[in-house]
């Protein structure tokens, strides 16, 4: 499918990381303005290769260039601009429904509180809806491998219905299993917050054991590590261990993020990406993007991974975009009216385009 037919089609996104999509212009002026010396260049072109992370092969060593973004995104003003930004920019690639997180903890190094860093992101992120008309919702992050996910998970829960949707567990995975923070999980389903948690990505299936089945995750963030509980024969399903099946059938979503995944080693190969079998072997599969900015990527071009590499059509494209916006934990009327008033009319006028 031609490239600028893909990126008109209608599109929602549920796995973005604020801290991973800043625009590069941005990174420079606000390291300007705070006086911050530790960018590896100030050429923007260098500058955007060196953040590209598609040579990184381990989770770790993709994680390693946050520290540059965290470093100038530390005043209320810095992160509602950049709130703001990535609005704008899922909306240049005709996202109109955004989940996006981020972990307020490594916001506070000049002295912000946690509620004053979540209060400035959702001001960017209003003026970047009311701009654009792009729907969002906000994800809070605690870091597994710190010690701050109780206060962490109740400043969400003080912003929960002012544009705060769920709570995640995100950072590396190995060593950090997601039920050592089985209390916050609890705090926050208890509390009506939807819950999604990083598993499958570093580590194998009983990462995403550990999340749904005793942190009772609703979504898990990649989880692409399930076909490793699969037999896969010609690049297809052809059965499914206990968990893999619990997964399928009770219809929980994958928030799958192709081209991140093959940047942290998860798949050696576009085509050796297990995405294709797990749509067609019937998991609920939506497509996003991580780290635009780590990345190098858009929703457009995830869904020309899609189609390139793993034959997805217009049905399957539209059956993944349907999936993201009913497995969304924002206003349900929001996303219905989303889903069937622009998503589906304008896939089936994809359809009949000849």
């Amino acid at each position: 499918m031609d490239r600028g037919f893909l990126s008109s089609l209608p599109k929602a996104v549920l796995h973005d990381h604020l801290d991973g999509g800043l625009r590069i212009s941005t990174i420079l002026e606000l390291a300007d303005d705070h006086g911050y010396t530790g960018l590896p260049s100030h050429d923007p072109e260098t500058l955007r290769r060196w953040f590209h992370r598609g040579g990184s092969g381990s989770l770790d060593a993709y994680l390693a260039a946050f520290t540059h973004t965290v470093a100038v995104m530390q005043t209320a003003e810095a992160l509602s601009r950049i709130a703001y930004e990535c609005l704008v920019d899922h909306a240049a690639e005709r996202v109109k429904y955004a989940e996006i997180r981020f972990a307020p903890a490594l916001h506070t190094r000049r002295g912000l509180r946690l509620e004053e860093v979540i209060e400035a992101v959702l001001d960017g992120m209003r003026r970047g809806r009311a701009d654009t008309g792009v729907e969002f919702g906000v994800i809070i992050d605690a870091l597994r491998q710190e010690r701050d996910a109780d206060p962490v998970a109740r400043a969400a829960i003080h912003f929960f219905r002012e544009g705060v949707v769920a709570f995640d567990l995100a950072g590396p995975e190995l060593g950090h299993p997601p039920d050592a923070h089985l209390a916050e999980c609890r705090l926050v389903r208890e509390a009506g917050l939807g819950l999604t948690v990083h598993a499958g990505e570093g580590d194998g299936p009983q990462s995403i054991w550990r999340a749904y089945g005793r942190c009772h995750a609703q979504r898990i963030g990649h989880g692409v590590r399930i076909i490793e509980d699969t037999v896969v024969r010609n690049g297809e399903v052809v059965a499914l261990g206990q968990l893999a099946r619990t997964i399928r059938d009770h219809r929980v979503p994958l928030e799958v993020c192709p081209t991140s995944n093959l940047h942290t080693g998860v798949a050696a190969t576009p085509a050796a990406h297990p995405l294709g079998a797990l749509h067609r072997a019937g998991f609920v599969v939506t497509l996003n993007t991580d780290n635009g900015l780590m990345s190098d990527v858009t929703m457009t071009d995830e869904f020309a991974f899609a189609v390139d590499h793993h034959g997805f059509t217009i049905a399957d494209l539209e059956q993944v975009t349907v999936a993201a916006l009913d497995a969304g934990f924002g206003d349900w009327a929001v996303r219905r009216r989303i889903r069937d008033e622009v998503v589906r009319p304008a896939y089936q006028q994809a359809l009949t385009v000849p």
